[in-house]
Protein backbone atom coordinates (compact mmCIF):
# COMPACT_ATOMS: atom_id res chain seq x y z
CA UNK A 1 0.00 0.00 0.00
CA UNK A 2 2.77 2.14 1.02
CA UNK A 3 4.70 1.74 -2.45
CA UNK A 4 1.57 2.86 -4.27
CA UNK A 5 1.07 6.15 -2.54
CA UNK A 6 4.88 6.64 -2.81
CA UNK A 7 4.66 5.75 -7.02
CA UNK A 8 1.77 8.21 -7.02
CA UNK A 9 3.43 10.91 -5.11
CA UNK A 10 6.29 10.61 -7.64
CA UNK A 11 4.18 10.84 -10.77
CA UNK A 12 2.66 13.86 -9.26
CA UNK A 13 5.92 15.85 -8.67
CA UNK A 14 7.03 14.41 -11.81
CA UNK A 15 3.94 15.87 -13.85
CA UNK A 16 4.33 18.86 -12.14
CA UNK A 17 7.69 19.55 -13.26
CA UNK A 18 7.15 18.81 -16.87
CA UNK A 19 4.43 21.01 -16.48
CA UNK A 20 6.59 23.86 -15.31
CA UNK A 21 9.45 22.68 -17.84
CA UNK A 22 6.84 23.25 -20.24
CA UNK A 23 5.30 26.56 -19.34
CA UNK A 24 9.49 28.43 -19.32
CA UNK A 25 10.07 26.71 -22.47
CA UNK A 26 6.65 28.67 -24.19
CA UNK A 27 7.60 32.06 -22.74
CA UNK A 28 10.81 32.00 -24.19
CA UNK A 29 9.45 30.72 -27.72
CA UNK A 30 6.48 33.57 -27.31
CA UNK A 31 7.19 36.51 -25.45
CA UNK A 32 10.51 37.07 -24.19
CA UNK A 33 11.85 37.79 -20.57
CA UNK A 34 12.90 41.56 -19.89
CA UNK A 35 16.86 40.69 -19.33
CA UNK A 36 16.19 38.42 -23.19
CA UNK A 37 14.54 41.45 -24.13
CA UNK A 38 16.88 43.92 -23.15
CA UNK A 39 20.04 42.08 -25.04
CA UNK A 40 18.81 41.68 -28.26
CA UNK A 41 18.09 45.46 -28.31
CA UNK A 42 21.54 46.24 -27.22
CA UNK A 43 22.51 43.79 -29.78
CA UNK A 44 20.50 45.70 -32.82
CA UNK A 45 22.39 48.98 -31.49
CA UNK A 46 25.14 47.64 -31.69
CA UNK A 47 25.20 46.42 -34.92
CA UNK A 48 23.72 49.94 -36.27
CA UNK A 49 26.29 52.19 -35.10
CA UNK A 50 28.97 48.94 -36.57
CA UNK A 51 26.83 49.57 -39.94
CA UNK A 52 27.27 53.64 -39.41
CA UNK A 53 30.84 53.33 -38.49
CA UNK A 54 31.27 51.27 -41.59
CA UNK A 55 29.95 53.59 -43.77
CA UNK A 56 31.62 56.87 -42.19
CA UNK A 57 34.73 55.07 -42.41
CA UNK A 58 33.80 54.53 -46.27
CA UNK A 59 32.95 57.84 -46.91
CA UNK A 60 35.84 59.12 -45.02
CA UNK A 61 38.29 56.52 -47.31
CA UNK A 62 36.08 57.69 -50.62
CA UNK A 63 36.46 61.42 -49.81
CA UNK A 64 40.47 61.11 -48.84
CA UNK A 65 41.14 59.63 -52.20
CA UNK A 66 39.88 62.51 -53.86
CA UNK A 67 41.74 64.99 -51.55
CA UNK A 68 44.70 63.00 -52.33
CA UNK A 69 44.00 63.00 -56.51
CA UNK A 70 43.94 66.90 -55.75
CA UNK A 71 46.63 67.62 -53.81
CA UNK A 72 48.58 65.46 -56.74
CA UNK A 73 47.83 68.14 -59.04
CA UNK A 74 48.05 71.07 -57.19
CA UNK A 75 51.94 70.94 -58.47
CA UNK A 76 53.93 73.80 -60.38
CA UNK A 77 55.30 71.13 -62.52
CA UNK A 78 53.21 69.78 -65.48
CA UNK A 79 54.20 65.92 -66.27
CA UNK A 80 53.36 63.38 -68.64
CA UNK A 81 50.64 62.01 -66.43
CA UNK A 82 49.68 65.80 -65.77
CA UNK A 83 46.37 65.14 -68.23
CA UNK A 84 45.25 61.81 -67.05
CA UNK A 85 45.78 62.94 -63.46
CA UNK A 86 43.78 66.03 -63.98
CA UNK A 87 40.55 63.48 -65.18
CA UNK A 88 40.91 60.91 -62.68
CA UNK A 89 40.62 63.24 -60.35
CA UNK A 90 37.50 64.96 -61.73
CA UNK A 91 35.79 61.33 -62.36
CA UNK A 92 36.61 60.68 -58.37
CA UNK A 93 34.70 63.55 -57.36
CA UNK A 94 31.51 62.94 -59.52
CA UNK A 95 31.65 59.99 -58.06
CA UNK A 96 30.88 61.09 -54.63
CA UNK A 97 27.48 61.66 -52.68
CA UNK A 98 26.90 65.28 -51.73
CA UNK A 99 27.81 64.29 -48.02
CA UNK A 100 31.20 62.89 -49.13
CA UNK A 101 32.26 66.01 -51.05
CA UNK A 102 32.03 67.75 -47.80
CA UNK A 103 34.45 65.61 -46.22
CA UNK A 104 37.45 66.21 -49.17
CA UNK A 105 40.40 68.04 -47.16
CA UNK A 106 44.24 67.34 -47.96
CA UNK A 107 46.65 69.83 -48.13
CA UNK A 108 45.70 72.17 -50.82
CA UNK A 109 42.04 70.37 -51.31
CA UNK A 110 38.73 71.34 -49.73
CA UNK A 111 34.98 71.24 -51.23
CA UNK A 112 35.21 74.28 -53.31
CA UNK A 113 38.10 72.91 -55.55
CA UNK A 114 35.56 71.33 -57.67
CA UNK A 115 32.69 72.62 -55.96
CA UNK A 116 32.43 76.19 -56.08
CA UNK A 117 30.71 78.12 -58.80
CA UNK A 118 32.94 80.54 -60.14
CA UNK A 119 31.29 81.13 -63.24
CA UNK A 120 30.57 80.00 -67.27
CA UNK A 121 33.92 78.52 -68.45
CA UNK A 122 32.53 78.53 -71.82
CA UNK A 123 32.50 82.23 -71.93
CA UNK A 124 36.30 82.03 -71.97
CA UNK A 125 38.68 81.53 -74.95
CA UNK A 126 42.13 79.31 -73.95
CA UNK A 127 43.59 81.09 -77.33
CA UNK A 128 45.65 78.08 -78.19
CA UNK A 129 44.26 77.70 -81.57
CA UNK A 130 46.82 76.64 -84.23
CA UNK A 131 47.30 78.15 -87.65
CA UNK A 132 48.81 81.18 -86.25
CA UNK A 133 50.96 82.41 -88.82
CA UNK A 134 54.44 84.82 -88.94
CA UNK A 135 53.50 87.59 -86.19
CA UNK A 136 52.03 86.23 -82.70
CA UNK A 137 51.18 88.56 -79.56
CA UNK A 138 51.80 85.88 -76.65
CA UNK A 139 49.63 87.63 -73.94
CA UNK A 140 51.22 85.99 -70.99
CA UNK A 141 49.34 86.00 -67.39
CA UNK A 142 49.73 84.51 -63.95
CA UNK A 143 45.86 83.39 -64.19
CA UNK A 144 43.40 82.39 -62.55
CA UNK A 145 40.89 79.73 -61.92
CA UNK A 146 37.62 81.90 -61.43
CA UNK A 147 35.90 82.02 -64.60
CA UNK A 148 33.96 85.06 -64.57
CA UNK A 149 37.21 87.01 -63.76
CA UNK A 150 39.29 84.95 -66.43
CA UNK A 151 36.73 85.87 -69.17
CA UNK A 152 35.93 89.80 -68.16
CA UNK A 153 39.81 90.56 -67.41
CA UNK A 154 42.52 88.27 -69.13
CA UNK A 155 40.43 87.54 -72.37
CA UNK A 156 39.20 91.24 -71.61
CA UNK A 157 43.11 92.50 -72.40
CA UNK A 158 43.62 89.72 -75.11
CA UNK A 159 40.25 90.81 -77.06
CA UNK A 160 41.12 94.43 -77.03
CA UNK A 161 44.90 93.75 -78.17
CA UNK A 162 43.59 91.62 -81.12
CA UNK A 163 41.08 94.39 -82.15
CA UNK A 164 43.93 97.03 -82.13
CA UNK A 165 46.12 94.63 -84.04
CA UNK A 166 44.05 92.55 -86.57
CA UNK A 167 47.17 91.76 -88.69
CA UNK A 168 48.78 89.28 -85.73
CA UNK A 169 47.64 86.23 -83.99
CA UNK A 170 46.49 87.11 -80.51
CA UNK A 171 47.35 83.82 -78.06
CA UNK A 172 47.47 82.71 -74.29
CA UNK A 173 50.18 81.22 -71.38
CA UNK A 174 49.73 81.12 -67.99
CA UNK A 175 52.62 80.92 -65.65
CA UNK A 176 50.76 79.21 -62.43
CA UNK A 177 50.31 75.15 -63.38
CA UNK A 178 48.34 74.98 -60.47
CA UNK A 179 45.43 77.42 -61.63
CA UNK A 180 46.10 75.76 -65.17
CA UNK A 181 45.35 71.91 -63.87
CA UNK A 182 42.62 73.37 -61.90
CA UNK A 183 40.69 75.30 -64.74
CA UNK A 184 41.46 71.86 -66.93
CA UNK A 185 40.11 69.06 -64.25
CA UNK A 186 37.51 71.19 -63.18
CA UNK A 187 36.21 72.51 -66.98
CA UNK A 188 37.93 70.55 -69.26
CA UNK A 189 39.70 73.60 -70.67
CA UNK A 190 42.91 73.70 -71.79
CA UNK A 191 45.24 76.50 -71.49
CA UNK A 192 49.00 76.46 -72.59
CA UNK A 193 51.70 76.99 -69.87
CA UNK A 194 54.86 79.06 -71.07
CA UNK A 195 56.68 76.38 -72.93
CA UNK A 196 53.84 75.03 -74.69
CA UNK A 197 53.01 78.21 -76.24
CA UNK A 198 56.55 78.93 -77.28
CA UNK A 199 56.63 75.33 -78.50
CA UNK A 200 53.21 76.00 -80.27
CA UNK A 201 54.48 79.10 -81.87
CA UNK A 202 58.03 77.40 -83.48
CA UNK A 203 56.27 74.47 -84.48
CA UNK A 204 53.64 77.18 -86.31
CA UNK A 205 56.56 78.86 -87.77
CA UNK A 206 56.42 82.04 -86.33
CA UNK A 207 59.13 84.33 -87.09
CA UNK A 208 58.29 87.91 -84.81
CA UNK A 209 57.13 87.18 -81.38
CA UNK A 210 55.86 89.89 -79.31
CA UNK A 211 55.28 89.15 -75.70
CA UNK A 212 52.84 90.93 -73.62
CA UNK A 213 52.99 90.66 -69.78
CA UNK A 214 49.16 91.42 -67.89
CA UNK A 215 51.70 91.24 -64.74
CA UNK A 216 51.20 94.40 -62.42
CA UNK A 217 55.27 94.97 -62.21
CA UNK A 218 58.69 93.81 -63.11
CA UNK A 219 58.27 91.27 -59.91
CA UNK A 220 58.91 87.66 -59.38
CA UNK A 221 56.11 86.22 -62.12
CA UNK A 222 58.06 88.61 -65.12
CA UNK A 223 61.38 87.18 -64.35
CA UNK A 224 60.45 83.83 -64.34
CA UNK A 225 58.91 84.76 -67.70
CA UNK A 226 62.11 85.81 -69.16
CA UNK A 227 63.72 83.05 -68.10
CA UNK A 228 61.01 80.80 -69.70
CA UNK A 229 61.94 82.66 -72.82
CA UNK A 230 65.36 82.54 -73.22
CA UNK A 231 65.12 78.85 -74.10
CA UNK A 232 63.65 79.96 -76.80
CA UNK A 233 64.67 83.30 -78.59
CA UNK A 234 67.18 81.99 -81.16
CA UNK A 235 64.06 80.19 -82.39
CA UNK A 236 62.42 83.55 -83.78
CA UNK A 237 63.38 85.81 -86.35
CA UNK A 238 62.78 88.60 -83.93
CA UNK A 239 61.25 87.94 -79.91
CA UNK A 240 60.19 91.49 -78.38
CA UNK A 241 58.99 91.49 -74.30
CA UNK A 242 56.52 94.54 -73.74
CA UNK A 243 56.27 96.49 -70.17
CA UNK A 244 53.99 94.86 -67.49
CA UNK A 245 51.19 97.54 -66.92
CA UNK A 246 53.12 100.55 -64.27
CA UNK A 247 55.94 100.16 -66.14
CA UNK A 248 59.76 100.62 -64.70
CA UNK A 249 60.17 99.99 -61.18
CA UNK A 250 62.01 102.87 -60.18
CA UNK A 251 64.73 103.42 -57.45
CA UNK A 252 62.85 104.74 -54.81
CA UNK A 253 58.86 105.21 -53.40
CA UNK A 254 59.14 108.95 -55.00
CA UNK A 255 59.28 107.15 -58.60
CA UNK A 256 56.62 107.90 -60.55
CA UNK A 257 56.65 107.86 -64.54
CA UNK A 258 53.16 108.36 -66.87
CA UNK A 259 51.92 104.62 -66.56
CA UNK A 260 51.42 104.70 -62.86
CA UNK A 261 49.79 108.28 -63.30
CA UNK A 262 47.66 106.49 -65.94
CA UNK A 263 46.73 103.46 -63.76
CA UNK A 264 46.19 105.83 -60.74
CA UNK A 265 43.85 108.02 -62.91
CA UNK A 266 42.05 104.66 -64.47
CA UNK A 267 41.40 102.85 -61.02
CA UNK A 268 40.41 105.58 -59.33
CA UNK A 269 37.89 107.12 -62.01
CA UNK A 270 36.07 103.80 -61.91
CA UNK A 271 35.99 102.88 -58.54
CA UNK A 272 34.13 106.37 -58.14
CA UNK A 273 32.06 105.79 -60.69
CA UNK A 274 31.08 102.29 -59.46
CA UNK A 275 30.22 103.86 -55.95
CA UNK A 276 27.87 105.69 -57.89
CA UNK A 277 29.44 109.90 -57.00
CA UNK A 278 29.91 111.93 -60.01
CA UNK A 279 33.53 113.20 -58.82
CA UNK A 280 36.36 111.45 -56.15
CA UNK A 281 35.85 115.17 -54.18
CA UNK A 282 32.16 114.25 -53.85
CA UNK A 283 33.38 111.14 -52.27
CA UNK A 284 35.79 113.04 -49.84
CA UNK A 285 32.84 115.14 -48.92
CA UNK A 286 30.69 112.24 -47.88
CA UNK A 287 33.65 111.12 -45.46
CA UNK A 288 34.61 108.35 -47.89
CA UNK A 289 37.86 106.70 -48.89
CA UNK A 290 39.10 104.35 -51.45
CA UNK A 291 41.74 101.20 -50.33
CA UNK A 292 43.32 99.67 -53.14
CA UNK A 293 44.09 95.87 -52.11
CA UNK A 294 47.63 94.57 -54.22
CA UNK A 295 49.30 90.83 -53.32
CA UNK A 296 52.12 92.37 -52.22
CA UNK A 297 55.80 90.42 -52.48
CA UNK A 298 59.23 90.06 -51.16
CA UNK A 299 61.12 91.11 -54.47
CA UNK A 300 62.54 94.35 -55.18
CA UNK A 301 59.91 95.53 -56.95
CA UNK A 302 57.59 96.04 -54.13
CA UNK A 303 58.41 99.52 -54.47
CA UNK A 304 55.83 100.14 -56.94
CA UNK A 305 53.26 99.95 -54.34
CA UNK A 306 54.82 102.67 -52.65
CA UNK A 307 55.34 105.00 -55.32
CA UNK A 308 51.36 103.86 -56.14
CA UNK A 309 50.56 105.58 -53.02
CA UNK A 310 53.33 108.51 -53.95
CA UNK A 311 51.34 108.84 -57.55
CA UNK A 312 47.72 109.18 -55.67
CA UNK A 313 49.31 111.89 -53.18
CA UNK A 314 50.50 113.81 -56.73
CA UNK A 315 46.93 113.49 -58.40
CA UNK A 316 45.71 114.82 -54.95
CA UNK A 317 43.56 111.69 -54.13
CA UNK A 318 44.26 112.21 -50.82
CA UNK A 319 41.04 109.90 -49.79
CA UNK A 320 42.66 107.30 -51.97
CA UNK A 321 45.53 104.14 -50.07
CA UNK A 322 47.04 101.45 -51.40
CA UNK A 323 47.31 98.37 -49.39
CA UNK A 324 48.56 95.02 -50.15
CA UNK A 325 47.61 91.08 -48.76
CA UNK A 326 50.97 90.53 -47.94
CA UNK A 327 51.78 93.61 -46.11
CA UNK A 328 55.05 94.15 -47.81
CA UNK A 329 56.46 97.38 -48.07
CA UNK A 330 54.83 97.20 -43.99
CA UNK A 331 53.23 100.70 -44.75
CA UNK A 332 50.39 98.50 -47.26
CA UNK A 333 49.57 96.41 -44.32
CA UNK A 334 46.21 95.94 -43.59
CA UNK A 335 46.94 97.23 -40.02
CA UNK A 336 48.51 100.40 -41.38
CA UNK A 337 45.93 100.98 -43.88
CA UNK A 338 43.19 101.06 -41.52
CA UNK A 339 44.90 103.34 -39.10
CA UNK A 340 46.01 105.67 -41.71
CA UNK A 341 42.31 105.80 -42.85
CA UNK A 342 40.80 106.39 -39.45
CA UNK A 343 43.23 109.03 -38.49
CA UNK A 344 42.21 110.96 -41.66
CA UNK A 345 38.26 110.82 -40.14
CA UNK A 346 37.04 108.96 -42.95
CA UNK A 347 33.85 107.12 -41.99
CA UNK A 348 32.86 105.27 -45.54
CA UNK A 349 35.55 102.78 -46.89
CA UNK A 350 35.73 100.92 -49.85
CA UNK A 351 37.45 98.10 -50.70
CA UNK A 352 38.84 97.52 -54.63
CA UNK A 353 41.32 94.90 -55.79
CA UNK A 354 44.70 96.26 -57.32
CA UNK A 355 45.01 93.46 -59.03
CA UNK A 356 44.88 92.47 -63.11
CA UNK A 357 42.36 89.15 -61.96
CA UNK A 358 39.25 89.74 -59.14
CA UNK A 359 40.30 85.85 -58.10
CA UNK A 360 40.87 83.99 -54.89
CA UNK A 361 42.54 87.69 -53.28
CA UNK A 362 40.09 89.71 -54.30
CA UNK A 363 37.56 87.23 -53.28
CA UNK A 364 38.49 85.72 -50.26
CA UNK A 365 41.26 88.02 -48.90
CA UNK A 366 39.20 91.04 -49.42
CA UNK A 367 35.67 90.38 -49.57
CA UNK A 368 35.74 87.01 -48.11
CA UNK A 369 33.48 86.28 -44.76
CA UNK A 370 36.32 85.24 -42.83
CA UNK A 371 37.35 87.41 -39.64
CA UNK A 372 40.52 87.81 -41.37
CA UNK A 373 39.39 89.64 -44.84
CA UNK A 374 40.01 92.65 -45.37
CA UNK A 375 36.22 93.50 -44.96
CA UNK A 376 35.70 91.71 -41.66
CA UNK A 377 39.02 93.67 -40.51
CA UNK A 378 37.79 97.10 -41.04
CA UNK A 379 34.09 95.81 -39.85
CA UNK A 380 35.60 94.73 -36.75
CA UNK A 381 37.71 97.74 -35.71
CA UNK A 382 35.33 99.82 -34.97
CA UNK A 383 36.36 102.87 -36.60
CA UNK A 384 34.04 103.12 -39.48
CA UNK A 385 30.38 103.49 -40.17
CA UNK A 386 29.88 101.74 -43.66
CA UNK A 387 32.33 99.18 -44.98
CA UNK A 388 31.72 97.58 -48.73
CA UNK A 389 34.11 95.90 -51.52
CA UNK A 390 33.60 96.42 -55.60
CA UNK A 391 34.88 92.93 -56.63
CA UNK A 392 36.42 93.69 -60.61
CA UNK A 393 39.98 93.29 -61.97
CA UNK A 394 41.66 96.25 -63.44
CA UNK A 395 41.52 93.72 -66.82
CA UNK A 396 38.01 94.44 -67.47
CA UNK A 397 38.54 98.58 -67.11
CA UNK A 398 38.60 99.60 -70.95
CA UNK A 399 41.37 102.11 -70.03
CA UNK A 400 43.54 99.56 -68.42
CA UNK A 401 43.40 97.81 -71.58
CA UNK A 402 44.76 100.64 -73.73
CA UNK A 403 47.52 101.03 -71.31
CA UNK A 404 48.71 97.41 -71.92
CA UNK A 405 47.86 97.97 -76.08
CA UNK A 406 50.09 100.76 -76.00
CA UNK A 407 52.75 99.06 -74.49
CA UNK A 408 52.66 96.56 -76.91
CA UNK A 409 53.18 99.34 -79.45
CA UNK A 410 56.05 100.18 -77.84
CA UNK A 411 57.34 96.60 -78.06
CA UNK A 412 56.71 96.03 -82.09
CA UNK A 413 58.30 99.57 -82.31
CA UNK A 414 61.40 98.66 -80.64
Amino acid sequence: MMKRKFAAVLLTVSMSGALVMTGCSAQSAGTPSATEAESTEAQETVKEETEKGETADADQEAADRVAALIDAIYVQKRTEDTDAQCAEAKEAWDALTDEQKQLVEGKNADPDYFGRDTGDASKDDPRNQDEIGENEILVVSFGTSFNDSRAADIKGIEDALQEAYPDWAVRRAFTAQIIINHVQARDGECIDNMDQALERAVSNGVKNLVVQPTHLMHGAEYDELMESLEAYRDQFVSVKVAEPLLGEVGADATAINEDKKAVAEAITAKAVETAGYDSLETAKEDGTAFVFMGHGTSHTAKVSYSQMQTQMGELGYDNVWIGTVEGEPEETSCEAVMEAVADAGYKKVILRPLMVVAGDHANNDMAGEEEDSWLSMFQASGNFDSVETQIAGLGEIDAIQKIYAAHTADAMQK
